[in-house]
């Protein structure tokens, strides 16, 4: 069971690194997306430059009247107005940039996805 786990995990940080926004080591330079995830901005500054990417599964997050909540690390978060990315999303994905720590999780960008 643990080795099934095991891979499956492997699998997804795999697929998960393909739209990893912050590239650190220039593995995704020849991305055709790089350079757009490099613009990418919310009112509270640039995304990638600060904080890491990582997609969010339709499961967890959602949008109550008009405002989105994501799920990080089973605690539901509110997601400030001002962190919403308001271009295009041209991953496809959901997306979002924590900052911070267990105890105190602030975010950063979040690119809605399609609700599907």
């Amino acid at each position: 069971m643990r080795t099934r786990l095991g891979i499956a995990a492997g699998i997804f940080l795999g697929l998960l690194g393909s739209v990893t926004a912050r590239d650190l080591d220039g593995r995704y330079a020849n991305s055709p997306l790089h350079g757009w995830f490099d613009q990418l901005a919310s009112g509270r500054g640039p995304c990638c430059s600060v904080a890491d990417g990582q997609v969010v599964d339709d499961p967890d997050w959602e949008s109550i009247d008009g405002h989105y909540r994501v799920r990080l690390e089973n605690r539901w978060l509110d997601v400030p107005d001002d962190a919403v990315i308001t271009v295009p999303n041209r991953a496809g994905r959901t997306m979002v940039w924590p900052l911070g720590s267990e105890d105190r999780t602030s975010i950063r960008c979040f690119m809605p996805g399609s609700m599907s």
